[in-house]
């Protein structure tokens, strides 16, 4: 495969201001990919705009709300109508909640958690498909781990991923005929501020307090971004980084020791991270 395959290829990208949208944008942009950047922080898209245009590629700046489906309209025609067509969309928006259900005062987060993760996603493939599908483009869903395994305390986070996997095996079968390729990606734990702006039972960002649940990191952004690159170059259907693979292979033999093994080694310890913050 040739290292610029993605060279002057239309790119919309959702959550694009940091992490791993960010270090996505920054190497298609080494690579001179023409991007859509989308994301809430205008401020934050207009600087990751100029240091993409720094490294080569093209970039559009557009503040998005993706749990607004007439925002995730707009934001595939304006790429279109910036660049003249569309070849690949990126579904990367993504928030967080670490509370347990019950705690939750009512439902209003767990339901703003499956707006952003999942019905974002569907809002702006649903907009991107009939471009694609011009191109045979290519869809790809960022997950995370959590799509293929449970983790309490993350019940709405993980119900989103969950509805991410299935989405993304059933579009992929309906588009078989179109060329169109729908690529899943699972990164393990990475580091990025996602976990400080994980919000907690009050919807409040939880910061450090995030981060020490979640002390196990393995990968970089830059990383889990070239994983992305390469899967979408590839086509492949899905990824799932190491060693969340070795995890779930376990779980497919053992599902049931799996589980205690996840309870007392990290929902456990987490919970109890938590409760002596909040003493």
């Amino acid at each position: 495969m040739q290292a610029d395959r993605f060279a002057r290829k239309v790119v919309v990208i959702t959550g694009a201001s940091s992490g791993i949208g960010e270090a996505l944008a920054l190497r298609l942009a080494g690579e001179g990919a023409w991007l859509a950047l989308a994301a809430r922080r205008a401020d934050r898209l207009a600087e990751l705009a100029k240091a993409c245009i720094e490294k080569g590629g093209r970039a559009l700046a557009l503040p998005t709300d993706v749990t607004d489906e007439t925002a995730c309209r707009d934001l595939v025609d304006q790429a279109v109508a910036e660049y003249g067509r569309l070849d690949m969309l990126v579904n990367n928006a993504g928030i967080t909640v670490g509370a347990l259900l019950t705690d939750l005062p009512d439902l209003t987060l767990f339901r703003r958690v499956m707006d952003v993760n999942f019905l974002g996603a569907v809002f702006c493939t649903y907009y991107a498909l009939s471009h694609l599908k011009k191109v045979t483009g290519r869809v790809v869903n960022v997950a995370s781990l959590g799509a293929v395994l449970p983790i309490p305390g993350n019940t709405s986070y993980i119900a989103s991923k969950h509805a991410m996997l299935g989405f993304s095996d059933s579009l992929r079968m309906e588009l078989v005929q179109s060329g169109v390729s729908v690529t899943l990606i699972c990164p393990y734990w990475v580091s990025t501020e996602f976990h400080e702006s994980m919000m907690d039972r009050h919807g409040q960002p939880r910061g450090e307090g995030g981060r020490e649940i979640y002390t196990r990191r393995t990968m970089t952004a830059d990383h889990c971004a070239a994983n992305l690159v390469e899967a979408a170059r590839k086509r492949k259907r899905q990824v799932i980084m190491s060693p969340g693979r070795l995890v779930q292979w376990g779980r497919l033999v053992a599902p049931a020791l799996i589980d205690r093994l996840i309870i007392k080694f990290f929902f456990l310890p987490a919970v109890h991270r938590v409760q002596a913050k909040n003493r």
